[in-house]
């Protein structure tokens, strides 16, 4: 049985948590300055948003073509991620970190099984 839609599906999530430790526990005081910054260089919220989600998707394809050894699977799954992030969050506006992580594990999972095969 081929399992590596698996192991890329727990890696993205890994990804997404790290990204999240990071971010909030490490850079903390540059991530608000930062956010600050987009916020008066960029004409509107949505923009920083999604200039933010973009940011999230370029560390996500560095850490999954370091992890998969593969530039192909880390665009594939920095891609992916961000449709995701964005799709939800414009249509979910009320879920939990459990709800928010399965969604994106489910629909990752179903992607890579559709590219790796079950």
């Amino acid at each position: 049985m081929n399992l590596m839609w698996f192991y890329i599906a727990i890696a993205l999530a890994i990804s997404d948590e790290l990204h999240s430790k990071i971010m909030w526990n490490v850079f903390q005081d540059f991530y608000i300055i930062f956010g600050g910054m987009l916020n008066e260089i960029l004409s509107s919220n949505m923009q920083v948003w999604l200039t933010h989600e973009l940011i999230e998707a370029v560390f996500h394809f560095v850490f999954m073509s370091i992890v998969c050894f593969s530039f192909q699977i880390g665009f594939l799954a920095a891609v992916l991620h961000l449709v995701i992030d964005i799709t939800h969050t414009l249509t979910i506006h009320d879920e939990s970190h459990l709800e928010h992580r399965a969604i994106h594990f489910v629909i990752e999972s179903l992607f890579f099984i559709a590219i790796c095969g079950f």
